[in-house]
């Protein structure tokens, strides 16, 4: 969960400043093509293309039919609303996670579990504070995109009872290439120097991030890893500040704080093999 706080907290600079030159699509498919030329070392290791056979086609298909509209709404968002919303609306992701974990992995949402998303919501709103207003379009495209990672999230962790790590990404990089090829192609224009070395870092990011995730998922709960996404918020309130000197205030301290102890209690309770 580390690596993929890490890479996702690099590719909100990096999908932002991408997203200034290139169409959401081209960037998508450009990082899944370029994921998957990363990915082949790990594909290699595990035997090659025979190897990366699925138990389940068809829910491998909805995963990342979903994983790809919200990986899309979340890169047009960024270019409608300011990011502090986007990623707020993006952590209502862990309620949506929690109610389809329980529904259809039969998953056991417990007492400090409970207290973490809590906790958690509670640090992402005294970041971000709450929104005056009307809701905007972007704000929805940031909702819809949650509910589709929440998704993709359930979606990934029932896969990992079946099918290899390495498989689930060859699997999202090749079906998301399929999905973008023709919108991309629409759009298309030649990326300048500079924007070709940020979609390197996309699909580097875009592709490991998931690896992560994906291994963490097949350690534990999903109720138990994607609340520790949380952290995601006061990393980035970090990251705004060092990249673009933007100021961290007393209340994004405290909700940061707010989101460490809930991610704490939530860390207590997990059994170690």
């Amino acid at each position: 969960m580390a690596g993929w706080l890490a890479c996702m907290v690099v590719m909100v600079v990096a999908g932002r400043e991408a997203t200034r030159e290139l169409s959401v699509f081209q960037v998508m498919e450009l990082r899944s093509l370029i994921g998957l030329a990363l990915l082949y070392p790990l594909i290699h290791r595990a035997g090659g293309a025979r190897a990366m056979k699925t138990a389940h086609p068809g829910r491998q298909i909805v995963r990342n039919v979903a994983h790809y509209a919200a990986q899309c709404g979340w890169l047009a968002a960024l270019g409608l609303i300011p990011v502090a919303q986007v990623v707020s609306i993006e952590f209502t992701m862990p309620i949506w996670t929690a109610i389809l974990a329980v529904a259809f992995l039969g998953e056991r949402m417990g007492l400090w579990k409970n207290l973490a998303v809590l906790l958690g919501l509670i640090g992402v709103a005294t970041i971000v504070r709450p929104f005056g207003g009307e809701v905007s379009t972007g704000q929805l495209i940031a909702l819809g995109a949650s509910f589709g990672f929440a998704t993709s999230v359930i979606l990934v962790k029932a896969l990992t009872r079946t099918d290899r790590v390495t498989a689930i990404l060859f699997w999202m990089v090749v079906i998301q290439s399929l999905l973008g090829l023709v919108p991309a192609l629409m759009v298309w224009q030649w990326p300048s120097g500079t924007a070709w070395g940020w979609l390197l870092v996309i699909g580097f990011c875009g592709t490991y991030s998931h690896y992560c995730m994906t291994r963490a998922l097949l350690h534990a709960d999903a109720t138990l890893v994607v609340p520790m996404d949380f952290l995601r918020v006061p990393l980035a309130a970090l990251t705004g500040w060092l990249v673009y000197a933007e100021r961290i205030d007393l209340l994004t301290a405290v909700g940061a704080a707010l989101i460490l102890v809930g991610n704490l209690l939530n860390l207590r309770t997990a059994r170690t093999r």
